[in-house]
């Protein structure tokens, strides 16, 4: 078929053209995401009641809600968390199950609870999506102050529905708004003068507010619906409402005083130092990045002509992020192409055949780009990444045809023969090469969880490539290689690259293989050094899920842990803005509780405080946070403080959120969880593992107003009396709401109380409130933590991993020693370990194809264990170097161990197959070793020196997409360098180990 090729090269070029248009109109439509799309297995459901506390909502909404959530199918773990107002319960499902089934399942528990739970809002339910991240936030603030309130309703009425009108925006998430509220304070002292009860006068105040629905009339052959207008829809209108008091006719405003007023506010957003409403732009799923950004600046361009006086300003972008991140891959892949086309030049030695090497790269993308299309995967930066490394050995099939080719050519074969048989020579054992390193990349696709998911991409990537660029390889290239040669009698190198040649190669070569075959015991004693080396790496190797990235941007989160009010944390949040805004690009600060629906900044209290900060580089990012941790523990002792990400898909599905080892401290009796005897517990922990650091227990002080029945039996006050009281000295008493479209206006009446003196001071008639009570203060921890095991203290404790197993053993004796507590253990070292279980399963799956498809290939059952023999060396010295080099044991190192065990025997099929043939011709086994290191030496040389210089760019660090493909890109250079020298010179020693006396 070949031979018939040969002499067809214009059909073969308009066939390759179709799938060149084809793949090119492919990356067009490619949708382009900063990760693969996948399931990500949490449901969130959120429960709101600003009147209960977190141990009344914990016992009678949270505890009975957990059950019955508990019952769902493959829940893998439960966990509630319940504070002043609010509570989050948090449902983690086994991965790779269908997670909108969970949703609608987890709603269905929720309605069926709702009849057994106190009246309440419907706690709501979320799924965790990729979707669910904002693509950005966006501030919007006044230029020169002025009313907020008119901004707010600006914000949310004007601003947010045109940003929703855009195709590629799902929906506009809001919070840091203003509301009002129509406050009516009464005269005492009038209602007294008038004969008139508080009770009486609320009850005339509900009567101007009439809401009539469903009425119709007939009027003879018509039919009418019929409407009452309310007189009631303002202010205004309040205080011109009449009532009769005795036989006077008096209207609202002579006994009261009406007027709007801000509602208090429990949280604030502040971009830049100045109040500010935040908007959360959500983009469409099927929406690309690109198409939104563009459609929003145009927008933001819009607002800026239209509304001078507004200031828009668009942070935590996440296009950036995507943008740069695959801006740096695609540069890298470029830099990669240009220093394998270098290398190719310098070996080929002339620039025919380098161009058939590099023409092999662009085409075999472009024709991948197709491929990636038809099945659905994106552009990603793990499908580039895996393109990446596939595009290092794609050209290792083309470099060893075209030498090869050659070879046979200056050994005297005519050129077409040369072509024909060449290629059919080494085109099984390239296929085994392809077989090979798709057989470790596949096994990836097996890992439990979302790594599996994602990794599903970089497995297909890599395939996808090394399959099309074989094809390429011995369909495409050797047409061409005969139609770029067919006018030469023999191969005649470039006069200027012929003298760029290393003397002595050869023969240092010789000498080095002599050694290694007078000192054969090195091919045993080798293996067993390197075996006792991976088992000390893996002992004491610092383990983590993923390697440190760097970012330019971080969250700041401060609990204050002190009863401050909402203007005094709003204060400390501005001096803290002011101590670092020099440094800074872009701060915005959320202040409190936040008004999101969907929680994008987690569930706050209004005591808590998070600041968001871009500088300029990683470093400046450092030392911003540096000076804040200084700045709080200097002035605010007592504040918690913790440092997270911007937030952003990767860190929603791969961040690490526990530490190391997480202590769950619970009762063993019926009690529960008490204050002080758990600081007695904390503080024996404390003692018995002093090098872990154990904050505090959070503590929130309330206030207990204790009835006095027997003084409210006396004077004749009911409890309804005594709480309405104190629901209007606290102006918590909404009379009715005034709807306006699709907004409303509570009508409040109150007596807008001050301090605790003048709420003790109120009368219900002549008695004060302070004679029918007393005041009490009352300790209980800030937030309840509950699991399916039920209520525990999360205790973390962040050390390193080699101490962890040291550490649980004391903190158990520690936890049980007053015997009404004992303890279990969480923790992402739990879940490392189980990641490098995984991995290390995956390993022996692509050792165990790697074998079945060697033994295939040679017909030996030997010769393949020669070959593999050499995994156990590259992993060796891979992961002592990178221990030396500061990286941990992690997923992407993980990851390029195995694809070395892929890569790295290429060479080693090559050089074991030439020798093979070589003494089936009638060589002797040490002869034919040194001949087939003279044939296939430039090959190996230059094979690994185009794969080491794909993934040569990663080294360098500083942006997401490199720092994530680091410690793969070193384990590839490391084990890439190591394995070309086992392949040259220990691979042989083992084969003459055993074959030279057969």
């Amino acid at each position: 078929m070949l031979d018939k090729l040969l002499n067809r090269p214009v059909s073969v070029t308009m066939v390759l053209l179709v799938f060149i248009v084809l793949g090119l109109i492919g990356i067009g439509k490619l949708p382009v995401s900063l990760i693969p799309d996948v399931d990500i297995p949490y449901v969130t459901v959120q429960i709101s009641d600003p009147g209960m506390s977190a141990r009344t909502l914990d016992e009678a909404v949270v505890s009975p809600l957990r059950q019955s959530l508990m019952q769902i199918n493959h829940l893998k773990d439960i966990k509630s968390e319940s504070k002043d107002g609010s509570a989050t319960i948090t449902l983690t499902f086994e991965e790779g199950r269908d997670i909108d089934y969970f949703y609608i399942e987890a709603n269905e528990k929720v309605d069926r609870a709702m009849s057994s739970l106190p009246k309440m809002d419907r706690p709501k339910v979320f799924k965790a999506s990729a979707t669910d991240i904002p693509a950005f936030f966006m501030n919007i603030s006044l230029r020169e102050g002025g009313d907020f309130r008119h901004l707010s309703e600006f914000a949310s009425n004007v601003i947010a529905r045109r940003i929703e009108q855009l195709p590629e925006v799902a929906m506009v998430d809001i919070s840091g708004c203003s509301d009002s509220e129509i406050l009516i304070i009464p005269d005492q002292d009038a209602l007294k003068r008038v004969g008139m009860s508080l009770d009486q006068f609320e009850s005339d105040l509900s009567a101007a507010n009439v809401s009539l629905s469903n009425l119709t009339i007939r009027d003879g052959e018509y039919h009418y619906n019929v409407k009452f207008h309310s007189f009631a829809s303002s202010a205004e209108d309040i205080s011109r409402v009449y009532f009769h008091a005795g036989d006077r006719m008096l209207q609202i405003k002579d006994v009261a005083d009406v007027s709007v007023k801000e509602v208090p506010r429990s949280g604030m957003v502040m971009s830049d130092g100045k109040d500010a409403v935040s908007l959360a732009v959500i983009k469409q799923s099927e929406a690309r990045m690109s198409d939104l950004k563009k459609a929003i600046d145009e927008q933001v361009r819009i607002f800026g002509v239209d509304y001078p006086e507004v200031e828009f300003t668009v942070t935590r972008d996440q296009t950036e992020l995507l943008e740069y991140s695959i801006r740096n891959l695609l540069l890298n892949i470029i830099l990669a192409v240009l220093l394998d086309c270098i290398i190719i030049f310098l070996f080929m030695k002339d620039f025919k055949s380098p161009f058939l090497v590099a023409f092999t790269i662009p085409v075999s993308l472009v024709i991948s780009f197709f491929v990636f299309y038809g099945i659905g995967i994106s552009i990603n930066i793990i499908s580039l990444s895996g393109l990446l490394l596939g595009m290092g050995m794609m050209v290792d099939n083309t470099i060893v045809l075209t030498d090869n080719i050659t070879g046979r050519w200056n050994r005297g074969e005519g050129l077409r023969k040369a072509v024909v048989e060449g290629t059919k020579e080494v085109s099984g054992a390239m296929l085994s090469s392809v077989l090979t390193t798709c057989a470790v990349f596949i096994p990836l696709v097996f890992l439990n969880g979302l790594a599996g998911e994602l990794f599903f991409d970089q497995a297909v990537a890599v395939t996808v490539i090394l399959l099309t660029s074989y094809l390429v390889t011995v369909i495409v290239i050797p047409v061409y290689y005969w139609v770029l040669y067919k006018k030469q009698d023999a191969f005649k190198p470039d006069k200027f690259l012929g003298k760029l040649e290393v003397k002595g190669a050869v023969p240092l070569y010789d000498k080095v293989v002599s050694f290694f075959l007078g000192h054969r015991w090195l091919a045993w004693a080798l293996p067993c050094f390197c075996t006792l080396l991976i088992v000390l790496c893996a002992a004491f190797m610092q383990r983590e899920k993923l390697p440190p990235i760097s970012y330019s941007d971080a969250i700041i989160n401060i609990d204050w842990n002190e009863h401050i009010a909402i203007d005094v944390n709003k204060a400390r949040v501005a001096r803290l803005q002011e101590s670092i805004q020099d440094d800074c690009d872009q701060i915005t600060a959320m202040v409190g509780v936040q008004q999101f629906v969907l929680g994008h900044s987690g569930d706050p209290s209004m005591t808590e405080a998070s600041i968001y900060f871009r500088c300029k580089s990683p470093k400046a990012m450092e030392k911003v946070k540096a000076r804040l941790d200084e700045n709080i523990s200097r002035e605010y002792p007592a504040a918690g403080v913790s440092f997270s990400s911007s937030g952003n898909i990767f860190d929603m599905v791969f961040a690490e959120k526990e530490p190391q080892l997480l202590a769950r401290i619970r009762s063993v009796g019926i009690v529960g969880l008490e204050v002080e005897s758990l600081r007695e517990t904390i503080n024996d922990v404390r003692a018995a593992v002093p090098e872990a650091d154990i904050d505090d227990i959070p503590v929130k002080t309330d206030i207990l107003y204790i009835s006095d029945p027997e003084k409210m039996a006396l004077y004749g006050i009911s409890f309804s009396q005594l709480t309405d009281v104190l629901a209007n000295s606290l102006n918590g008493n909404r009379v009715f709401e005034i709807v306006r479209g699709d907004m409303t206006l509570p009508v409040v009446m109150g007596t807008d109380v001050r301090d605790m003196d003048q709420l003790l001071s109120e009368k219900i008639g002549d008695i004060p409130v302070r004679a029918l009570m007393r005041q009490s203060w009352d300790s209980d921890f800030k937030s309840l933590i509950a699991g399916a095991e039920g209520g525990y203290y999360p205790l973390p404790l962040d050390v390193k991993s080699s101490q962890v197993r040291k550490l649980m053993p004391k903190v158990t004796s520690a936890v049980r020693q007053s015997g009404r507590y004992d303890v279990s253990f969480a923790g992402s070292w739990f879940s490392n370990a189980e990641m490098v279980r995984q991995m290390t399963m995956i390993l022996l799956i692509a050792i165990s194809l790697l074998f079945l498809i060697l033994a295939s290939q040679f017909e030996s059952l030997l010769q393949p264990v020669i070959i593999l023999s050499e995994i156990v060396i590259d992993i060796a010295f891979s992961l002592a170097i990178i221990w030396i080099l500061g990286v941990s044991i992690n997923l992407m190192s993980l990851i390029g161990l195995v694809v070395i065990c892929g890569i790295v025997i290429n060479d080693s099929i090559l050089k074991i197959d030439t020798i093979n043939r070589l003494v089936r011709q009638g060589m002797a086994v040490e002869s034919a070793i040194h001949e087939a290191g003279h044939r296939r030496l430039k090959a190996i040389i230059m094979t690994s020196l185009t794969t080491i210089l794909a993934v040569l760019p990663f080294l360098s660090r500083g942006n997401m997409g490199d720092d994530l493909q680091y410690p793969m890109a070193l384990v590839v250079v490391i084990g890439m360098t190591i394995g070309t020298l086992v392949s040259l010179f220990y691979v042989p020693t083992v084969y003459s180990a055993i074959y030279r006396r057969k």
